[in-house]
């Protein structure tokens, strides 16, 4: 079937292309076949693997990077077939958004990031670009996914003038302080929507919050009372499922209906015009400010949970001794990340160590750092 786009959607048969050209797919579009790859790929099955916000081993029902990015791929296709945007571009860079992620979260990055500050740094989103552009290695022809223009700009959410200065098209933006597509802006508020939410789900079923912790949060206590008077039996499994729900309900129905009111009002004709808008896709003002409350509370009650705290401080530890490990003694690396070392010694650990999983980080590092004769 056919899907009518509005004229504002990117449109695949009018994609600016890959960067080593190939003859057009059979049977899907050039966004589709993006898609594909990227499921395909190695680092989306290291996802699996990869903290959201508790450890993979902490307990088998937490979100990993794997079940969130599926989470905001679901949020973003609702999003972009209610807005009629192309569902299949969107699919692809929120899939593609966390490939980059070094294993234990925020926290493993941050450790990553401070490693390579003398050496350019290191950041997540950045490094979903390198992925899919350069660290796949699945085709004979090419290096890397060569997915379209299109996804790989979405893919792309920040990026500081001196990085964009180094890269080639998707730089671009960045240099004339455009927006991007419409659809990789849906992907970064699917991506909001998504983690905020979800998070809140698992933070309670780890008992770091409680409800009467979150009953202080505007948006969450508004759902939690409507839920009640609905349901006055109701457990609190089902009741915490059923408030979450009616949240995330509530925050993508003001997204999509303070964005539909923004087209109304700019009236785009294609995609050139989008970029030179300001953002479009984007909550109402009493919408930003509930948001903004659940992020506050979230930071101060989940992320610097003591137990929480714990678990980042193991893990900047390890990633911090893997880093000054292979930095001393490059040929500790595996003989792939020996070669590229030759090159660029740090980049070429920052690379083996983002695309590590947790559970691999922590063997690594018990095999150099173990006392132990193995």
């Amino acid at each position: 079937m056919t899907v009518k786009l509005a004229p504002h959607a990117a449109i695949a048969a009018q994609s600016r292309g890959r960067r080593h050209p190939e003859p057009p797919p059979k049977g899907r579009t050039a966004f589709q076949r993006d898609r594909d790859r990227i499921v395909h790929s190695t680092a989306f099955r290291r996802l699996e693997y990869k903290t959201q916000v508790f450890v993979n081993h902490e307990g088998d029902l937490f979100r990993t990077r794997l079940t969130h990015t599926l989470e905001v791929a679901q949020i973003g296709r609702s999003v972009a077939r209610h807005l009629g945007l192309d569902e299949d571009l969107t699919e692809a860079i929120t899939l593609a958004h966390d490939l980059g992620h070094t294993p234990f979260g925020h926290s493993g990055q941050d450790a990553l990031n401070a490693c390579m500050k003398p050496y350019g740094g290191f950041e997540h989103n950045l490094q979903s670009l390198r992925v899919v552009d350069v660290l796949e290695q699945r085709y004979a022809a090419f290096d890397g996914l060569n997915l379209t223009f299109e996804t790989r700009e979405g893919i792309l959410k920040h990026c500081s003038i001196a990085n964009a200065h180094r890269l080639d098209d998707v730089g671009e933006r960045f240099l004339r302080r455009q927006r991007p597509g419409l659809e990789a802006q849906v992907a970064n508020l699917a991506d909001e929507i998504a983690y905020n939410n979800h998070d809140v789900d698992d933070g309670l079923r780890s008992g770091l919050v409680s409800l009467e912790q979150l009953a202080t949060v505007s948006i969450f206590q508004r759902h939690m009372r409507a839920t009640l008077k609905a349901y006055p039996r109701i457990d609190q499994r089902r009741l915490v499922h059923e408030t979450v729900r009616r949240m995330i309900d509530t925050v993508i129905t003001d997204l999509m209906r303070e964005s539909a009111r923004k087209l109304r009002e700019h009236e785009p004709r294609n995609i050139d015009e989008v970029r030179k808008l300001p953002a479009i896709i984007g909550f109402s003002p009493a919408m930003q400010k509930e948001q903004a409350e659940l992020k506050r509370f979230l930071r101060t009650h989940l992320y610097r949970h003591y137990r929480v705290s714990r678990m980042s401080s193991k893990a900047r530890r390890i990633i911090t001794d893997l880093f000054q490990a292979f930095i001393a003694e490059p040929d500790l690396l595996p003989p792939e990340f020996q070669t590229r070392a030759r090159e660029d010694a740090p980049r070429a650990i920052a690379d083996y160590i983002a695309g590590m999983t947790d559970r691999y980080a922590a063997i690594e590092h018990r095999r150099l750092f173990s006392v132990e004769i193995a």
